[in-house]
């Protein structure tokens, strides 16, 4: 069965991967010239990587460290000590850590990574922010989809949890997730993590690929699924969606720049197009429907990442850092952390500058500035008198993933549309994993399942006439219907 996906990031090609396990032919269109999505890099003139985002792999992660396996790349995650660090603002650039114990399980080593940090939290605000996480540990994921209906800082509020603990951890921590604060963030999305992280034992253990995503990530997928009779059309957007009579898709419209558009032809097809251009694109015979109105409750946050490349090492630490400043939620000095990046003398910090919504408009130099003066207040010893910035990227994404503001839960939508050969894959659509590399991933194998599935569900009823009967496909469960757990990380 042939299926066209547009968008050839994690969730396109993740589904488009897991399709061709089944005996299907995946055609991806990507309208830009370079694979990922939302994990995108391009390199500049002097072969330096820049990226869209900081890409951070969790042990979290099982879809991700499965796929990763599937695909006999797991060696280039390059895992971390586990700690969150975090700065300590005014504190001459001093770090406050988080210490996950090795010989601990779960939610043992969390709890002594908590109690053993005295810089960031009194007693007293610890023994309460843990007994507020009680109903979350206990309870489980139900409780925390329930939570959807409050903010993070209101949920934090209700639980009895001092003030000062959203301040001290979790403006931080939010920012991280989903580029926002914690009385916008939805409670459902901050406590997934927390859930992950304290009944996982490596769940918040940290990895960076060893090189750009699209080459060390995205690739191989690629490989894959074209080994297997699978295709990419880069620089190939989708313009139009047509229709058959009775509402279904006709076929694709697509084309590269500067040239006519022509008909994508398949038997199935799949939008992995992010929420905000996807309803630009519906059909108007479509857009009243329930399913598709929903919709209308996403959209995208901003976001913008800054690459800054010094004459000298600022740091030698191999990790992420949590800043703690009003703007930039977290960093990492990438010549330490990714192999590809390496550099012993000199330091290339990747920086989110979040929220963005009043910087996205704005110049480079603007928002290079700003982030100058926040790093001096970090690196007071070195920036701006000893280290001199050498160049500079900003890239800017004005709707990135889903704004996971409360109440959002109810507006993701199923993987199957109410069209019989359209589907959604999408880290906005329905999955545990929220916003993340590893929801785009579970998504994308999610929908490849829901098409699969449909498929023997039409050749069991006999039916000739839907057009997604097609030749018995391999069974799902066996090829890819579990989802692993991963085992710990190195």
């Amino acid at each position: 069965m042939r299926v066209a996906i547009a968008g050839a990031g994690l969730a396109g090609l993740s589904c488009a991967k897991y399709l061709a396990d089944c005996g299907h032919t995946p055609i991806v269109i990507e309208r830009e010239n370079v694979l990922g999505g939302k994990v995108a890099a391009w390199q500049d003139e002097e072969g330096d990587w820049y990226e869209t985002g900081l890409h951070v792999f969790f042990g979290a992660y099982p879809n991700m460290l499965q796929l990763l396996g599937e695909l006999g790349i797991s060696d280039r995650l390059q895992w971390k000590k586990h700690a969150m660090l975090f700065n300590m603002p005014g504190q001459g650039g001093k770090l406050s850590k988080f210490d996950f114990p090795d010989g601990l399980p779960a939610p043992l080593n969390g709890i002594v990574a908590i109690l053993s940090n005295n810089d960031m939290l009194t007693w007293e605000e610890k023994i309460k922010f843990g007994i507020g996480l009680l109903p979350a540990i206990i309870k489980g994921q139900t409780y925390v989809e329930e939570m959807d209906k409050y903010s993070f800082a209101e949920w934090l509020q209700h639980q009895g949890v001092p003030e000062r603990v959203e301040k001290e951890v979790f403006i931080a921590m939010a920012k991280a997730l989903n580029f926002i604060n914690p009385d916008q963030i939805s409670a459902t999305v901050v406590l997934t993590a927390l859930n992950r992280f304290l009944q996982e034992k490596e769940g918040s253990k940290m990895a960076f690929l060893d090189g750009a995503p699209p080459e060390r990530l995205c690739q191989p997928i690629v490989d894959y699924f074209t080994a297997k009779g699978g295709e990419v059309r880069m620089q190939t957007a989708l313009r139009k969606i047509e229709l058959n009579a009775d509402g279904t898709v006709k076929h694709f419209l697509v084309g590269r720049p500067g040239e006519d558009s022509y008909a994508l032809e398949a038997d199935v097809y799949v939008s992995a197009l992010p929420v905000d251009p996807l309803k630009l694109m519906l059909p108007e015979a479509w857009q009243q429907q329930a399913y598709f109105q929903q919709l209308d409750g996403l959209e995208g946050v901003p976001v913008i990442n800054l690459h800054l490349w010094f004459d000298r090492k600022l740091t030698d630490i191999d990790n992420v850092l949590f800043s703690r400043s009003p703007i930039l939620s977290v960093y990492a000095d990438m010549s330490n952390t990714c192999k590809e990046y390496a550099d012993p003398d000199r330091s290339m910090l990747e920086l989110v500058l979040a929220p963005a919504a009043e910087w996205i408009s704005k110049s480079e130099q603007e928002i290079v500035d700003v982030a100058i003066a926040e790093l001096a207040k970090i690196f007071p010893e070195q920036i701006p008198h000893k280290a001199k910035l050498i160049k500079s990227k900003v890239v800017k994404t004005p709707r990135s993933v889903y704004k996971a503001t409360p109440g959002c839960q109810s507006h993701r939508p199923a993987q199957e549309t109410p069209i019989a050969n359209f589907f959604l894959t999408g880290d906005f659509t329905m999955q545990r994993y929220l916003a993340s590399m590893e929801g785009a991933v579970l998504s994308g194998k999610l929908t490849a399942q829901t098409i699969d599935r449909q498929i023997s569900l039409n050749r069991s009823a006999g039916n000739t006439s839907n057009p997604t009967d097609q030749a018995p496909s391999s069974s799902f469960s066996e090829n890819i219907g579990k989802t692993t757990a991963a085992k710990n990380p190195a």
